[in-house]
C-alpha cells in the first residue's frame, strides 16, 4: 500500500466549474451521515482534511482532495429528508451532470454496516451498473459491531446490492479498518486505467 499526502483542492457547486486534471478520478458517494468525510480523513491520515458532522447533509458541494496520484471528489450525501425538493433537485443535476462528464476510474459507494441498504443506496448501485462506473462498496462504522457480527452483515449487504461479498469492505475510521483494502483497490483501478 502507497501511503498518500492529501490537501483539499477546491469545492463546486455549479458543473463548469468541476476540477480535472489528467489524473484519475476516485469519487466518495453514499447517503448523508454515512461516513464521507470520516472515510477521506481515514485514507489521508489527517483527521481534519475534510469536514465532519453529527448533522446529515453537510457535504452541499462536490469536494476536490489532492492524493498525488488520484484526485478524490467527495459527493454530496443523498437521501437527506430535511432539504427542500429544490435543494434536491439542484443536487441530483450536479450529480448527473458530475457522472456524465468525470471520467471515473473508481466510485466508493458507502454504506452504513448495520443496516439494510437503503432504496436511494440501491438505486445508486443500479445507476453505476446502468452507466458501467467502476465501483467498490464500502460498509462504514464496522466499529459499531463485534467482530463476529461483521462478515455476516458484508454477506448481507452484498446479498441485497446484487453483489459478490469481495466487492464489499468492512471500514472504520476510528480504528483504520479497511484503509488497506480500500488502497487497494483504488491502486489497482489506477492500475487499469493506465
Amino acid at each position: 500500500m502507497v501511503n498518500y499526502t492529501a490537501k483539499f483542492i477546491t469545492s463546486v457547486a455549479e458543473s463548469d466549474k468541476f476540477y480535472s486534471d489528467n489524473r484519475p478520478i476516485i469519487a466518495v458517494s453514499g447517503r448523508s451521515n454515512v461516513g464521507k468525510s470520516s472515510l477521506i480523513n481515514m485514507l489521508s491520515g489527517n483527521k481534519k482534511l475534510a469536514k465532519t458532522s453529527v448533522t446529515p447533509g453537510r457535504t452541499r458541494l462536490i469536494n476536490y482532495f489532492d492524493f498525488g496520484a488520484f484526485v478524490l471528489a467527495d459527493l454530496p450525501g443523498y437521501g437527506f429528508a430535511k432539504v427542500s425538493k429544490t435543494e434536491k433537485d439542484k443536487w441530483a443535476r450536479l450529480l448527473e451532470e458530475f457522472f456524465a462528464t468525470q471520467k471515473i476510474t473508481l466510485l466508493l459507494s458507502l454504506v452504513d454496516i448495520r443496516h439494510e441498504p437503503t432504496a436511494d443506496d440501491k438505486q445508486m448501485i443500479n445507476y453505476l451498473y446502468h452507466y458501467v462506473i467502476p465501483f467498490t462498496v464500502v460498509a462504514t462504522k464496522a466499529d459499531k459491531l463485534p467482530k463476529t457480527k461483521i462478515k455476516p452483515r458484508i454477506l448481507s449487504l452484498a446479498s441485497a446490492l446484487r453483489l459478490g461479498a469481495d466487492n464489499v469492505i468492512a471500514s472504520s475510521a476510528e480504528n483504520g479498518t479497511g484503509k488497506t483494502e480500500i488502497f487497494n483497490a483504488i491502486e489497482k483501478a489506477i492500475s487499469v486505467k493506465n
